[in-house]
């Protein structure tokens, strides 16, 4: 990798702050119209649907419906093509059904994240014939719902996605008189196994009633177990903990890292295990890390906005590190959520020449969201307005719809095959760092959800000028600091292609990264687990523009973690080592306040 010029000495500039005011829509919390004086009663009676369908707004799905099966009834040629496709799936499960062999290949094959009829019983009769019998009728049914002229593309994935669900909830792997592996487990244990799977069923549900937290499993604390890398909190304020960490090197690259995580979880994603804790690897590598703990909003905090989480949360940040490291650039790193609201902040800090930052790093986060993968089934004027009204009766968006949002995507294999397991294996859920920290859930405020849903997912304003800091548009082709973006191949809240869209609307020197897993198994990918294979390139300044698939094509897979080729591009920008800076900053109000993992990481 080319080494960059050593970056010029930081130039501090401090934009004068006025007070936040929202960056893409009024407050959701507005006063009601004088010409509807009871549009509250009809937001509370939406927001009581709300809690029974779990967020999900059921006009948004019917539509769906009523769209498709309107243009089927007058597409005579896809009506014949269903017929013959059911002709085909009904011929190719004759023929496995009558075949004398166990050992012929199944005529139809799971998705690959789908485990559910991986037990061995089910390649003998008559359990073969259920599973094909789903798989055929899961096939036939993504035929049905494929796109069609005339049809609008969101209602056929939509309809493709609730007939997935209905499917899903039928499989034969949910019953454990058709389920090879339930009645093994059964004779086994002579029926122990649906006894104690009926206690692990009335606990969860009592938990979900009563929506308890769970404390963390014994070798899952947090402080101890996980987020345990040593340092400090040296700023606090309503919205975030800022973490300084300790040293593990007696030299440090001069220019600090601040690290951006999503609120839509928990930070220490990024410092899980010491094993596989990133934070803890860019401090081996001889960085000073500063980390971003976001508070988890309650109800008092329902007016928190996109622009509270720039000025109050990203740009506070930044001037806490430059007074703890003065005169030096920094190296911004953003994860998810956290890296749109830093695109957000750079963009703006560029078009106002603010030039503290020495390079920017995106992982898995989008800028444009034209192409925002799975999540956008669940986001229309209808159901964005449906979540508004939810949120407004609480303030907030609470952990139960998220986590419901993000689990039906893969309600094959998060939902159902994890229910068979607990349920009727009677299987405890084995603990493990990354799921510790899934369960470990967080609410969104309810007008900075409005404005996030509305402005980028909905309008696409970040990527299509439109999007105002302090009333004046930003753009992303203003940023000039070298860019670091990294995508992950089976990301479906993020979707690589997405994230690639980076290049599309910058000019400077960007690096893209595509690693092997998901959105949170391909980030967190330490090089001593020696597992995956990542791709990167580096696009100099101002060159022409490659699609996704041709890059993809013209870039050579390498093995194992892209930790080490981010390390290296991070020092190569860097202009040297030097004495590690002091903890905090004493005489500037920015002393320790205790140790990490701080305060707001425990909120619940």
């Amino acid at each position: 990798m080319t080494k960059a010029a050593k970056p010029p000495k930081a130039e501090r500039i401090t934009p004068a702050r006025p007070q936040p005011s929202a960056v893409v829509v009024p407050s959701q919390q507005a006063p009601q119209s004088a010409a509807h004086p009871h549009e509250n009663l009809d937001r509370a009676s939406r927001a009581a649907v709300a809690m029974m369908t779990g967020g999900v707004s059921p006009h948004a799905f019917v539509e769906a419906w009523i769209d498709w099966a309107h243009h089927i009834a007058r597409a005579p040629g896809r009506q014949l093509e269903l017929v013959e496709h059911a002709q085909e799936n009904l011929a190719k499960l004759v023929k496995q059904a009558i075949s004398p062999s166990a050992d012929v290949p199944p005529a139809f094959l799971p998705k690959p994240y789908d485990h559910r009829f991986g037990h061995p019983g089910w390649r003998k009769a008559p359990f073969n014939v259920w599973s094909q019998g789903f798989l055929a009728a899961q096939d036939w049914w993504d035929y049905a719902t494929d796109h069609l002229r005339g049809l609008r593309p969101e209602d056929a994935d939509r309809t493709r996605f609730m007939a997935r669900q209905m499917l899903d909830m039928m499989s034969p792997s949910n019953f454990p008189a058709l389920n090879p592996e339930i009645i093994e487990r059964t004779l086994a244990c002579k029926g122990a196994n649906l006894t104690e799977g009926a206690v692990h069923f009335l606990h969860d549900y009592l938990n979900t009633i009563a929506q308890l937290h769970e404390p963390a499993p014994e070798g899952y604390q947090i402080g101890k177990d996980l987020a345990c890398t040593p340092g400090d909190v040296v700023f606090r304020n309503d919205l975030f903990e800022l973490i300084q960490y300790a040293p593990l090197t007696d030299k440090v690259q001069t220019e600090p890292i601040l690290i951006v995580p999503a609120w839509i979880m928990k930070y220490y994603i990024l410092d899980l295990s010491p094993r596989n804790s990133l934070v803890r690897y860019l401090v081996e590598q001889g960085h000073t890390v500063f980390v971003i703990s976001w508070c988890n909003p309650t109800s008092d905090q329902a007016d928190l906005s996109l622009e509270d989480y720039r000025q109050t949360g990203v740009m506070a940040a930044l001037d806490a590190v430059n007074a703890i490291v003065p005169d030096k650039k920094i190296h911004a790193v953003g994860y998810c959520l956290g890296g749109t609201m830093l695109a957000i902040a750079a963009a703006t800090m560029a078009r106002d020449n603010d030039t503290r930052l020495a390079s920017i790093t995106l992982m898995a986060a989008q800028i444009d969201f034209m192409e925002a993968g799975e999540l956008l089934l669940f986001l229309d004027e209808s159901q964005v307005s449906f979540l508004e009204d939810m949120m407004w009766e609480k303030g907030y968006l609470d952990r139960p719809q998220m986590a419901r949002a993000f689990s039906t995507i893969r309600s094959e294999d998060l939902i159902y095959s994890r229910a068979v397991r607990r349920y009727f294996l009677s299987q405890e859920d084995v603990p493990t760092d990354m799921g510790v920290w899934v369960k470990d859930t967080t609410r969104m405020p309810a007008r900075m959800h409005s404005e996030y849903l509305r402005g980028l997912f909905l309008e696409n304003r970040l990527t299509a000028g439109r999007f105002a800091v302090e009333g004046r548009v930003i753009a992303m082709k203003d940023i000039s600091v070298p860019i670091f973006a990294v995508g992950t191949e089976a990301d479906h809240i993020a979707p690589w292609r997405s994230v690639y869209k980076t290049q599309l609307f910058s000019d400077t020197e960007l690096t893209f990264v595509l690693t092997s897993g998901g959105h949170n198994g391909g980030i967190i990918n330490e090089p001593s687990a020696e597992r995956g294979h990542f791709r990167c390139a580096l696009r100099p300044a101002g060159a022409r523009y490659i699609g996704p698939d041709a890059w993809f094509e013209q870039t050579s897979s390498q093995p194992g973690s892209w930790w080490p080729a981010w390390a290296e591009w991070l020092t190569a920008r860097s202009s040297g080592f030097a004495a590690p800076p002091a903890t905090g900053a004493a005489a500037k109000g920015l002393a320790s306040l205790g140790a990490a993992p701080g305060t707001y990481v425990h909120q619940s």
